[in-house]
């Protein structure tokens, strides 16, 4: 509550807007007030262990958690609190009691009586110790289903919620484009499309929940030259405004997003914490957007220490402030002397700093941390019944897990109706690449499992699931979930049969004496599981992951030579990956009985794949990345146009083996009575349905289950234009549906595309619809097309904007 005597009633009147309330606040800080709140402070970010961060301990040199002083630092205020939970492990029961304690310590020490806002990592589930891990996204991509997104997000977001955190680090919204990049398993995959509806659904789920969604990484991050983390990015800017921008677009519009990180990328020279036009021309004076910019971790200083576009602290502050950059995470390093001196000495206006206030305190106020009734006690702790603790306890959120955590708390993070969430975005995330017959496994073969990692729980996670990024580090210190491995989960699918395990090799050795061991086993059985893929880590510390870039995309260590002596047994070998990328497999086209893709596919993972391996699941997850068939014949997807793809002028052929949308099932699909607006279309019709520039039309078709047994078809439309004034991808999504179906059912599945959904950036740089020929493909996959609907755009070149229609509309009766 506030400790002085001042009439604060005006801005803690919850019955005003709050425009009028945070405005009535601002008015009466001070300099270092408002400062105060465009900063953060990170505990335990100086502590010992591997960086989380890029240049982490250089950059937080000094400032120990032994050295805070929390009643002057919070003395001011306080902007944000860094990874109270995702920073070392500690008991969720406990945390929550720190955190709640920290609060009543920053609000009593301050004279408005204002808390910070807690935020923490959510990319694969609340990152925190005991918390649920769910699928990576790229998995979430593979089941091109955002209303379980959107169901995983909300119950991510309540857990988070219930804790006393208020802002969350996710989604990733960069789109794919060269898979050698070590972040490709936190992006959705290599289509904006599919990236923009997955990555929306992930919002409007964590927001509804209370917790500010943040978009990152704006923009271009993922374009880095030769996938090379945190390189400059070489991209025209037609390229960026159709490929990389319209997943932040929807995000914003339809998601209603709160927060943007921005990127730690120089696109042509200018990095994006710098970059005014991005940050307030574009976002904010053309987008509209609102809300907070926040700083990708050290991405302030980065100005200064590793683009060199600025000669101090201060220079470095002013850039990313006047470019639009609002709070400086994790720790206050420019934005708290260095700012001010700014300011002081004149050179930078104080208006802009009340800008940025103004936006944190709006965040403040719609998070309820403004009024006066608010309570630092979370709502995880109520049934217990405890107070706002004593601000004077001396506890700390970086405090250091022991050996053997406390049992017992009342706090549970991974609740049974978490684990069937996390179950069955796993499940639909499986996608079944090949398949000759082999799978489902003999209900009573002999089985060997061999590989990395068929018995290895660590298989299952991302790089920013807890126990990769932080748990790794504390060796000490259980892993707090119940993670059965492949191998668990294969014997109890098929407790009749007989699974023998083979280790093989390691992730990423170059040599290994176990191989003989592995092939001995695979042919003395009936048939050879190889569970084969990658290690998450960061910064160098695993295959994937941030800071673990790849040079060519062949299976890393001696993998590829560990399959290639299975399959010189003669015993039928299926190829199980567990990955945060694609690997080139055309090595082994032909000799494999079947290919299963799984990217990290979290705590449920193993029982996940196992069902698909049994038969127990159906397959229905689709490749939200194209499979390359070599590992240096690289592309950027399948969204290139003629010359991007196989032609007669280069000797490299970039054809993917697996294409973007390919996936295969235990069942069987016909596609019939494709229809237009309710006429039918005939086979092989040459004849064009004509349509305005500004029209729309309804794209129809019948999916009949022709099989045996139940299963989800994924039916996805594609756009192929003829010929337009730039050259245009050769396809490219526009809209999917997934169509579940008990044998012999059949469903109606339509899509609502309007000639907005065409559009493109002309040569002028604007975004136009263009009249002319236009082919609808409802398809399989982005390769295999079923039906061809042709259209004729007729009227004049319409020019559109960012309040174009974003989303083509699927619906499935």
């Amino acid at each position: 509550m506030p400790n002085d005597h001042e009439d604060l009633a005006r801005w803690q009147d919850v019955t005003l807007p709050v425009d009028e309330r945070v405005a009535d606040l601002l008015r009466r800080m001070t300099l270092e007030e408002k400062l105060a709140q465009l900063g953060s402070i990170w505990p335990g970010g100086a502590g010992s262990g591997a960086d989380v961060a890029p240049h982490q301990h250089e950059l937080m040199a000094g400032k120990g958690a032994e050295r805070i002083d929390w009643e002057k630092i919070a003395a001011p205020g306080l902007g944000q609190l860094t990874r109270p939970f995702g920073t070392a492990p500690v008991d969720p029961t406990e945390g929550a009691g720190v955190l709640a304690r920290t609060q009543a310590r920053i609000a009593a020490a301050n004279r408005f009586g204002i808390p910070a806002i807690a935020h923490e990592e959510c990319l694969a589930g609340f990152t925190a110790w005991q918390a649920t891990v769910y699928p990576t996204p790229l998995a979430w991509g593979a089941t091109f289903n955002p209303v379980l997104v959107r169901r995983m997000a909300e119950r991510i977001g309540a857990d988070m919620r219930s804790v006393g955190i208020h802002q969350g680090l996710a989604p990733v919204l960069d789109v794919t484009r060269d898979p050698r990049w070590g972040r490709t398993e936190e992006t959705i995959g290599e289509d904006p499309y599919l990236v923009a509806t997955l990555g929306s659904a992930y919002v409007s789920g964590l927001q509804s929940a209370g917790v500010i969604a943040t978009l990152k990484h704006f923009v271009g991050y993922s374009a880095s030259r030769a996938a090379r983390n945190q390189a400059p990015v070489s991209m025209g800017p037609r390229e960026m405004a159709d490929v990389l921008l319209p997943p932040f677009e929807m995000a914003l519009r339809e998601g209603g997003a709160r927060s943007v990180m921005h990127s730690y990328s120089e696109v042509d020279g200018v990095p994006a914490a710098a970059d005014r036009a991005l940050l307030t021309g574009l976002l904010r004076d053309v987008w509209g957007f609102t809300g907070t910019v926040v700083a990708d971790y050290f991405g302030v200083s980065f100005l200064e220490s590793l683009h060199r576009v600025a000669d101090s602290a201060a220079a470095a502050a002013e850039l990313a402030l006047r470019a639009g950059v609002d709070v400086e995470l994790p720790d206050t390093s420019c934005y708290g002397a260095p700012l001010h001196q700014a300011v002081r000495e004149g050179g930078l206006p104080e208006e802009l700093v009340d800008r940025s206030v103004l936006r944190v305190l709006r965040h403040k106020c719609e998070l309820g941390l403004l009024d006066p009734d608010w309570d630092p006690v979370p709502d995880a702790l109520r049934p217990a019944g405890p107070g706002p603790a004593d601000p004077t306890d001396g506890d700390r959120l970086d405090a250091p897990a022991p050996a053997t955590p406390p049992a017992g708390g009342t706090v549970d993070l991974d609740r049974p109706e978490a684990r069937a969430l996390a179950r069955q975005v796993a499940e639909q995330s499986v996608v079944l690449l090949a398949n000759t017959g082999a799978l489902p496994l003999p209900s009573e073969a002999r089985i060997a499992l061999v590989g990395p990692l068929a018995d290895d729980p660590a298989a299952m996670f991302g790089c920013y699931s807890f126990p990769s990024h932080v748990g790794g580090q504390h060796p000490d210190v259980p892993l707090g979930l119940e993670v059965p491995t492949l191998l668990e989960s294969l014997r109890a699918e098929l407790p009749a049969a007989t699974v023998d395990h083979a280790v093989g090799c390691g992730v990423s050795d170059e040599e290994d004496g176990r191989l003989a061991t592995a092939v001995r086993l695979a042919s003395e059985a009936d048939v050879c599981v190889a569970v084969l893929g990658d290690r998450a880590g960061l910064f160098g510390r695993g295959t994937s992951g941030e800071g673990c870039d790849a040079e060519d995309l062949a299976l890393p260590g001696v993998q590829g030579r560990l399959l290639d002596e299975l399959l010189a047994t003669g015993t039928p070998v299926v190829l199980v990956l567990f990955t945060g990328r694609p690997y080139a497999l055309g090595r082994y086209t032909g000799r494999l009985a079947a290919a299963v893709q799984s990217f990290f596919p979290g705590e449920e993972g193993g029982p996940a794949v196992a069902g698909v391996l049994s038969g127990r699941v159906c397959p229905s997850g689709r490749l939200p990345v194209s499979v390359p068939r070599e590992p240096g014949g690289l592309s950027t997807g399948y969204l290139a146009p003629r010359l991007g793809r196989r032609h007669e002028g280069s000797s490299v052929d970039p054809t993917a083996l697996f294409p973007f949308g390919h996936g295969l099932s235990y069942t069987s699909f016909d596609w019939t009575r494709v229809r237009v607006d309710g006429a039918p279309v005939p086979e092989g019709g040459e004849s064009a349905i004509e349509l305005p520039t500004d029209g729309e039309v309804t794209v129809a078709l019948s999916v009949r289950n022709s099989g045996d047994r139940a299963g989800t078809e994924v039916v996805q439309l594609y756009l192929h234009d003829p010929a337009a004034q730039v050259t245009r991808p050769v396809v490219r999504l526009l809209g999917y549906a997934r169509v579940p179906l008990e044998p012999g059912e059949r469903a109606e599945v339509a899509f609502k595309v309007h000639t907005d959904l065409t559009s493109f950036t002309g040569r002028t740089g604007s975004r136009v619809v263009e009249p002319g020929d236009l082919e609808l493909r409802l398809s399989a996959s982005s390769e295999l097309h079923r039906h061809t609907v042709r259209l004729r755009l007729t009227g004049e070149e319409r020019t559109v904007d960012h309040r174009r229609r974003l989303r083509c509309e699927a619906l499935v009766r």
